[in-house]
């Protein structure tokens, strides 16, 4: 992503899935550090994802952990997908037709 462009809610969703996906089971602190955001922010994030089926909440002892869904993976597949066509669509067009 280019440096001169904000996140839209979608990159934050993605980052965070991407994270957990990456790495399994991730306290809210782990996902926080890898999405770049806020831990108050974060948590946000992830009610609203786990809300809407895309993670799932564990609990680990005393604390949660977060795991992403077959919903979640079908998300950042499909988000991942269209980045490379929009990606494609900004690039020069090629004369080789």
């Amino acid at each position: 992503m280019p440096l001169d462009r904000r996140r839209t809610r979608y990159d934050i969703y993605a980052d965070v899935l991407g994270m957990i996906a990456k790495r399994g089971l991730c306290s809210l602190t782990r996902i926080s550090y890898g999405a770049n955001m806020p831990v108050d922010r974060a948590k946000k994030i992830l009610s609203f994802l786990a809300s809407h089926g895309f993670v799932r909440e564990q609990a680990s002892g005393d604390a949660k952990k977060y795991g992403v869904t077959r919903w979640g993976l079908e998300f950042l597949e499909t988000y991942r997908r269209m980045r490379r066509f929009f990606a494609a669509l900004e690039e020069e067009p090629s004369n080789e037709l």
